[in-house]
Parts: structure tokens; C-alpha cells; sequence
């Protein structure tokens, strides 16, 4: 599809979701006109048009949590644009990763789970400080709650392991993992950080070995 044949609406504008590209969640909708949509497209980093300041806003332009474009695609009618990003920050003004936070309906059987829908519940938690949630506890007793937490499960890991019971070590793992994303969500890391050094250092490991069959 041409650009010359997007349908942007009376106001000259079209919504815009965007997209984390390695995950697949939704971060923000927010709206282009032609000129930020020009500015994405020349910049590859995601500019849009306020609506409540009638201004152009680069993302990141204040906060550093730049959007990086990998793809742009329209819809079938073309007045509507899907941005897939790769982003240095959370999405959100309230610090979690995806403007997308607030459950409405969730079925109870179908549900899909990944640790970066945990990891923004987990911030959620932190930007609202929901009465009750045993997550927003931890940030509030502050980090060194939270270190003593990490350093707590790591040692159930261990006694679970030597024990030799797999169903225990399982569930000291989950608590471990847990507890880890919470003390990533107080440093401000995120676990595209995690997994961006994880394949670097496969990538070197592959390089080794390979070197070493040579």
C-alpha cells in the first residue's frame, strides 16, 4: 500500500497501535498525522500527534524510552497502522511496559502467560500500589526488602535441588523467577535487557564452538 492511499480522518490524523516486536504486546495506541508519520518513517522512531497539547511528541523525546521502528503495516481500508517497535523503556507514562495494564475480562481457562505480561503487572503494581497486592508490599518496604527476598528463594532453590525433589525445586524456581522480576522492575530492567544479553552470549558461544571445530 502507497502511503498516498492512507485515509487519515477529518482532523488529519490515524490511529496507530503500537507494538512490541518481540513480544507481540500491545503498548500504546496513539495517533499520526501525516507529518509525524513522515518523522517516524525518516527517524525509524515513533513520533506521533498529541491530540490534548495539538503538537507533534517524539516518544522518548523527555523520558529516553525511545521507540525504535521495525515495521509499519496498515490496515485492510487503510485508515488505521500497526508500529512495531523495539524499545529502550517502558511504554507507559506510569512506568509499566504497556499502557495495556488494567484486566476488564480475563477468562479463566484461556489464559496466556508470558514473563513480560507478569513483569508489567509487576509494574502496574508498583505505579499503582494496589491496597493488598504482596507485590506492591515489597516496593514499599523498598530494595533492601527485596534483596533479602531474592537471597531468601535462592536458598529454598538450593535445599529443594539437593533434596532431589523435582516438584519442590519447580516451585522454589517459580517463587525465585518471581522475586527476580520484581527486583528487575525496582532497578528499572527489563527482561528484553535480560534477553538481549543472553543472545549475545550465545551468539559468542556459537562463534566458539564453531571456531573450535574448525
Amino acid at each position: 500500500m502507497e502511503l498516498s492511499q492512507l485515509k487519515f480522518d477529518e482532523k488529519g490524523l490515524i490511529p496507530a497501535v503500537v507494538q512490541d516486536f518481540e513480544t507481540g504486546a500491545v503498548l500504546t495506541v496513539a495517533y499520526m498525522n501525516r507529518e509525524s508519520l513522515d518523522i517516524t518513517l525518516r527517524e525509524k522512531r515513533t513520533c506521533f500527534y498529541s491530540r490534548s497539547r495539538q503538537a507533534l511528541w517524539r516518544k522518548g523525546e523527555t523520558s529516553g524510552n525511545v521507540q525504535h521502528v521495525v515495521a509499519i503495516h496498515a490496515d485492510c481500508d487503510g485508515d488505521a497502522l500497526v508500529v512495531q517497535v523495539l524499545k529502550d523503556g517502558p511504554a507507559c507514562h506510569t512506568g509499566a511496559e504497556s499502557c495495556f495494564f488494567n484486566t476488564l475480562y480475563q477468562d479463566e481457562v484461556q489464559q496466556k502467560f508470558t514473563l513480560e505480561a507478569l513483569y508489567a503487572l509487576i509494574l502496574g503494581r508498583k505505579a499503582e500500589m494496589t491496597a493488598g497486592s504482596y507485590t506492591s508490599y515489597l516496593f514499599e518496604k523498598g530494595r533492601e526488602k527485596i534483596l533479602k527476598k531474592v537471597g531468601e528463594e535462592s536458598t529454598e532453590v538450593v535445599i529443594a535441588a539437593m533434596k532431589r525433589d523435582e516438584q519442590e525445586t519447580v516451585y522454589e524456581i517459580s517463587d525465585l523467577c518471581y522475586h527476580l522480576l520484581v527486583l528487575m522492575a525496582e532497578c528499572g530492567i527489563t527482561p528484553a535487557q535480560v534477553k538481549q544479553e543472553l543472545a549475545g552470549r550465545h551468539v559468542v558461544d556459537h562463534k566458539v564452538k564453531q571456531e573450535a571445530m574448525q
